[in-house]
């Protein structure tokens, strides 16, 4: 297996520098009501400190915190009310688990501010800087690293496939614009994710897939993948979400295989052994 270049790679946020000689596990903590998976699951203080360990002691080297549903159909709820419940839940995480990594999943700059005030270490925007024009400014204000996913905004106001070119040179162009207003504004890590699911269909994804290492080579970022139970696996299997972690273990290592330094899964340990296997040297 051809090892991405970017690793090992490092990132430093509130003063720890958190290091990987192997990609990266982020293990989904959801506390909406309504998340395509495991919607509901995760709303009391207990489940919600009951998920971070079990996150923790399957092995994850972080938690991705989300307090707002980005499947499809869903309303994004205020970002007031969306940031009161996304810093409850990253106080209580940082209170179980001070030394965890924590990421929080968000599109708007008010809620990404509210939970890096209550501990959180790292803002993974779906929006990728559109849905709210104040985002980069505020992480780069906060100074922590950031997520950068392609389609998000289109994908939240209703678009389900993007322009009929090549989704790769529409994904490459995206984060080529976006990187150089990151870093003119003094943002010091990003990571990058394609956006799988978002406003592209299913031959877009597999397409993007397929062509996952051309961005590894093209970027120097690590590669962030969420491939975890998501309609391009169930649809193309005949299965439902819950039917869906196979495909996902087969399209992870395809993932890790063309560059990936980092999985988003809802299930951690099998994606854990599935790097511990790649990497086993």
């Amino acid at each position: 297996m051809k090892r991405p270049h970017t690793l090992p790679f490092s990132i430093e946020s509130r003063g720890r520098l958190h290091e990987f000689v192997r990609p990266a596990v982020a293990g989904i903590l959801n506390v909406t009501p309504d998340s395509f998976y495991d919607g509901g699951r995760y709303r009391t203080a207990d489940a919600i400190v009951q998920r971070a360990h079990e996150i923790v002691a399957q092995g994850a080297d972080m938690i991705d915190i989300g307090a707002a549903s980005s499947r499809p159909g869903a309303v994004l709820p205020p970002p007031e009310e969306e940031a009161a419940r996304l810093a409850e839940a990253v106080r209580l995480v940082r209170a179980a688990l001070p030394e965890a990594l924590i990421s929080v999943d968000t599109c708007y700059a008010l809620p990404a501010r509210k939970a890096v005030e209550a501990g959180a270490d790292m803002v993974n925007d779906i929006g990728g800087g559109d849905t709210d024009k104040e985002m980069f400014a505020t992480v780069a204000e906060l100074q922590v690293p950031y997520i950068l996913m392609h389609g998000g905004k289109e994908h939240l106001t209703g678009v389900k496939r993007m322009a009929d070119s090549d989704p790769v040179d529409e994904v490459v162009k995206f984060f080529s614009s976006r990187l150089d207003t990151l870093y003119r504004l003094g943002v010091k890590d990003v990571w990058l994710d394609p956006g799988f699911g978002f406003a592209k269909d299913t031959e877009q994804n597999f397409a993007l897939l397929d062509r996952l290492d051309e961005l590894t080579e093209l970027f120097r970022e690590p590669l962030y993948i969420g491939l975890s139970r998501k309609r391009m696996i169930y649809t193309t299997l005949g299965t439902t979400a819950d039917e869906a972690l196979g495909g996902t273990v087969a399209l992870d290592t395809l993932a890790l295989d063309r560059g990936a330094a980092a999985l988003r899964v809802h299930d951690v340990k099998p994606a854990v052994e599935t790097v511990n296997l790649l990497y086993r040297r």
